[in-house]
């Protein structure tokens, strides 16, 4: 009677009750186990049949608490329903030896599992769902703030080193000024570019329309045939040191798509930090070489090494320099966000001081990867020189 008012209790106030079955279900398992106990074989058929249907009640509450109930109600109110349901046929023995107790409560358990099962198994699924959601969302974000000091970051760090020079020239040399005015405009078309993809990568990946890069949707990512282009800009900045790309012949042959963006990421970060923190720097050379990885296979090595300056070099990826208030104190995760991607592609990334004062960075980056190999333009092969 108990297990079938509280089944109709779950029915009348679905789907709030669901929630809050665990105290009824646990009374209704109590209920029923004290009647196991008390019963004696029943002398008319229809006694039996009452016990069964109770139980197939009782089987379909566990379900429902396996599959809605708060875990650790759920514990507190499957165990007595449970219990009750492998102990109702007890009573119902002839004559009862310990073998044959322990063989019909072990049988009348399978339904208690099977119920359990049941109910546990879609919660769990929507428990592992809920995890790749929350995964999905911090690698996205993750991905962004990557991309936001990757690419940004070093147009803005571009635009201040040209506003800085521009006020230092404006008086003596107008002509400078104006064209350092053209390299920041630059650099925030460049900045706004970035963000733009960033935006339509992250609506894409909101529910919108999933479309290869270059395909009229998200433009793709710059590989190493972006690396002239992006040198000529960084040493055209009038407070910057002068920038030298160096690809040895063939190095980049059989290059991966995203060993390609990789390399530029690399670059980007190198080029940045010199740009924050070796304020005093006048050379920089960027390098392209084949190399082998740890375990052998052909690699593209991409090295950057400047002469140094007056900017620290303890802590390239976040200590106080000119761009910076005096006091910030916020340190950035440049390097060690380059570090996970680089390895993340079966690569290494190395860094350190070099030279007088210097600073050098190398990332080895693997040829092979899932994606299409890279074709490199024209304006890559004319940078290819021997080293």
């Amino acid at each position: 009677m108990a297990t079938a008012t509280t089944l109709l209790w779950v029915l009348a106030g679905w789907p709030r009750s669901r929630e809050r079955l665990a105290p009824p279900l646990a009374f209704a398992g109590v209920l029923s186990l004290a009647t196991t106990a008390v019963a004696t074989p029943p002398t008319e058929p229809d006694a039996s049949w009452a016990r069964l249907v109770e139980v197939v009640l009782l089987l379909v509450l566990l379900v429902v608490a396996a599959r809605w109930v708060p875990l650790r109600q759920a514990v507190g109110a499957v165990v007595p329903a449970g219990a009750a349901v492998a102990a109702w046929t007890l009573p119902l023995l002839p004559e009862p030896t310990l073998l044959s107790l322990a063989g019909a409560a072990a049988f009348w358990s399978l339904p208690v599992l099977g119920a359990v099962v049941i109910g546990g198994y879609p919660r769990l699924m929507e428990h592992r769902r809920q995890r790749l959601v929350v995964e999905t969302r911090r690698s996205q974000r993750l991905e962004l703030a990557r991309d936001l000091h990757d690419f940004v970051a070093h147009d803005v760090s571009g635009i201040v080193a040209q506003a800085q020079a521009a006020r230092f020239v404006a008086q003596a040399d107008p002509g400078q000024a104006l064209s350092a005015l053209e390299r920041i405009e630059a650099a925030g078309l460049s900045a706004l570019a970035s963000m733009d993809r960033m935006v339509k990568t992250l609506h894409e990946a909101d529910g919108g329309d999933a479309r290869p890069p270059g395909a009229g949707g998200v433009e793709p990512l710059p590989g190493v045939d972006g690396l002239p282009a992006l040198v000529a800009q960084f040493s055209s900045a009038g407070a910057a040191p002068v920038a030298h790309l160096h690809v040895a012949p063939g190095a980049t042959d059989g290059l991966s798509r995203t060993a390609g963006s990789t390399a530029y990421r690399v670059v980007v970060e190198a080029l940045t930090n010199v740009r924050r923190h070796a304020p005093g720097a006048s050379r920089v050379e960027v390098s392209l070489t084949p190399a082998r990885t740890l375990d052998g296979a052909p690699a593209l090595q991409v090295e950057v090494c400047d002469d140094g300056g007056s900017g620290r070099h303890a802590e390239r990826s976040g200590p106080r320099t000119s761009m910076r208030r005096p006091g910030d104190g916020h340190g950035g995760r440049g390097l060690s966000g380059m570090r996970e991607r680089v390895r993340a592609t079966g690569g290494t990334l190395t860094y350190g001081r070099c030279g007088e004062g210097g600073w050098r960075l190398v990332a080895v980056l693997p040829l092979a990867s899932e994606s299409q190999a890279w074709e490199p333009t024209g304006d890559l092969v004319a940078a290819e020189t021997p080293s």
